[in-house]
């Protein structure tokens, strides 16, 4: 039932193994550049995946009601506390600012695309892990990358993508039911712009606090339920 969940999460390490490896080679300079790639590299996929959304006000009223909850919640408080104890935890030099910026750039990046939803839904319903074993396949590159220029946090991240693909699969039935094409369309579109967030954020033009407006990504299901 979770082979795909777990294919995926394992690629996810054996990937964030590869980057640290890489990362303890390579030049300060060019770690710089690979940062400013990756952040050139998130804002791309966020506008590309922006267009996938196809009620332009649910999405932005999606955002606001998301971050305001977010805010009332404080959601990137508590997870940067989190991150700050892990990283206390890990016995690596790797214990500044980027272990929080790598676990919740893998999380985000990893958790927010339509293959992480449908895939989850498909195993759990039929068994079939085709998907979640191609999205494993895009996670273990994305993690290679990620890990060797912010580091261990993105290794930490595999535990939330776990989490969040493995709920999907516990609960498949009803979300087949409740995600309709549309709703998914306008979730990655949502996922998209934290995506694009992050991008600005790792290039140190905006301040933004993404995980405020993680809630945003369930705006569409909780309305289309109580609908």
């Amino acid at each position: 039932m979770f082979t795909g969940v777990i294919v995926d999460t394992l690629a996810i390490f054996i990937g964030g193994a590869i980057g640290l490896f890489i990362h303890k080679g390579i030049p300060e300079k060019v770690e710089q550049a690979i940062m400013k790639a990756l952040a050139l590299s998130a804002i791309y996929i966020g506008i590309t995946g922006m267009t996938s959304g196809e009620n332009t006000i649910f999405i932005i009223l999606s955002l606001v009601i998301g971050v305001v909850i977010g805010e009332f919640i404080q959601i990137d408080g508590n997870v940067n506390r989190l991150t700050h104890f892990l990283a206390s935890k890990v016995p690596t030099q790797d214990k500044d600012s980027t272990f929080s910026e790598g676990f919740i750039t893998g999380t985000l990046m990893m958790c927010v695309g339509a293959l992480s939803i449908v895939g989850p839904i498909e195993s759990g319903l039929t068994g079939n892990h085709t998907i979640l074993f191609t999205n494993a396949v895009m996670d273990g590159f994305t993690s290679i990358i990620l890990a060797s220029s912010l580091g261990v946090g993105v290794l930490f991240s595999g535990f939330l993508v776990f989490i969040y693909e493995a709920a999907i699969v516990i609960f498949s039935g009803s979300l087949n039911t409740l995600l309709t094409t549309p709703m998914i369309d306008d979730i990655n579109a949502i996922g998209s712009i934290l995506v694009l967030a992050i991008g600005l954020n790792m290039l140190r033009l905006t301040d933004i606090k993404v995980m405020n407006f993680v809630p945003a990504l369930f705006i569409p299901m909780i309305v289309f339920f109580l609908y």
